[in-house]
């Protein structure tokens, strides 16, 4: 019949009456709302109320649809402001499967690659690296760790991150080091050391690339770089700092107690023996003072202060 004919042909393109989603039930999207003001994730709330109401479903909602409540305009259940409770904080959601733009590296050796020594931490002289990027990726500090002792060694970096540049300041750090402390370097995927093999050529260090979007494999570099952002926080233009200043970082991070250092004496002893006793300079603090840093030497302990003008309020509660 001539009507069904047309609604075979018209209906994939007739537009369908939308479909309530979960969080129209006005007692669930209160809920949500309520726990994501007490910094709970998606995934904390999801579960939490699974257990709450395991025999009410209308009580029930995963993880993505609240983020899409979240962030796809025009849903409106959930209000957009709410991504500032998120811990990104983002506004928008970052794509999961994204195209390498950075650039390609030549010839570059990959992890698996990497000898087994350096895996285990056994023996020291095995490196990970990366940069910490300022405000508007406009500038740049590099990062050396060592694996075994969690050494440090920063890269000043003050005209700009080329490659050329990268390479040239990781071999003014690798001269500061004893031979026996000179193996490998473990980057990341970014082509700011394209010139590995040069650099490779120049030190006899074989530099070692992660898998993409991997930054596990290269954790004592991420972690480092986290208590880095105590002395260089995010959205400041590390351009300010000079060598001097780095170096002071350097030694203050270095004398902080690690807890993974305080388990075995042996690495303890390696990195006084190796690192410590060679490569410090001379004792300095690094202290804030009426929201600016300033710098002196002392031969006393050395005191970090914490970051100034910190004013984020803890709720009074959290999922553990």
């Amino acid at each position: 019949m001539p009507g069904q004919a047309e609604d075979r042909v018209l209906g994939p393109f007739r537009s369908r009456r939308p479909k309530p989603t979960k969080l129209s039930h006005r007692p669930l999207c209160t809920k949500v709302t309520a726990w994501l003001k007490r910094w709970w994730s998606p995934e904390e709330i999801a579960r939490r109320l699974r257990l709450d109401y395991p025999d009410d479903p209308m009580m029930q909602v995963s993880h993505e649809t609240i983020y899409q409540s979240i962030f796809v305009e025009g849903r409106g259940e959930l209000r957009r402001e709410l991504h500032r409770c998120l811990r990104t904080g983002r506004a928008k959601r970052r794509p999961r499967s994204r195209t390498e733009t950075r650039g390609s590296i030549p010839n570059k050796v990959i992890i698996s690659d990497r000898p087994a020594e350096a895996e285990d931490r056994a023996i020291p002289g095995h490196w990970e690296g990366d940069l910490i990027i300022g405000t508007k990726n406009r500038s740049a500090v590099g990062t050396l760790v060592e694996r075994t002792t969690r050494y440090l060694l920063l890269l000043h970096l003050p005209d700009g991150r080329e490659a050329e540049k990268v390479s040239r300041a990781m071999r003014r750090a690798i001269r500061r080091l004893p031979a026996e402390l000179r193996r490998t370097i473990t980057w990341d995927q970014g082509k700011e050391l394209s010139c590995h093999e040069q650099f490779t050529i120049d030190t006899g260090i074989q530099v070692y690339f992660c898998d993409p979007h991997s930054p596990w494999q290269r954790g004592t570099n991420e972690n480092t770089n986290g208590l880095l952002r105590q002395y260089m926080p995010k959205g400041e233009d590390l351009s300010v700092y000079s060598a001097a200043d780095l170096r002071r970082i350097e030694h203050s991070l270095n004398g902080r107690p690690r807890k993974a250092l305080e388990i075995h004496d042996t690495i303890r002893e390696a990195r006084r023996g190796s690192c410590d006793d060679r490569l410090n300079p001379p004792a300095a603090s690094w202290s804030h003072v009426a929201g600016k840093r300033q710098h002196r030497l002392s031969s006393s302990r050395t005191v970090v202060g914490q970051r100034p003008g910190l004013r984020r309020v803890i709720p009074a509660q959290r999922m553990g």
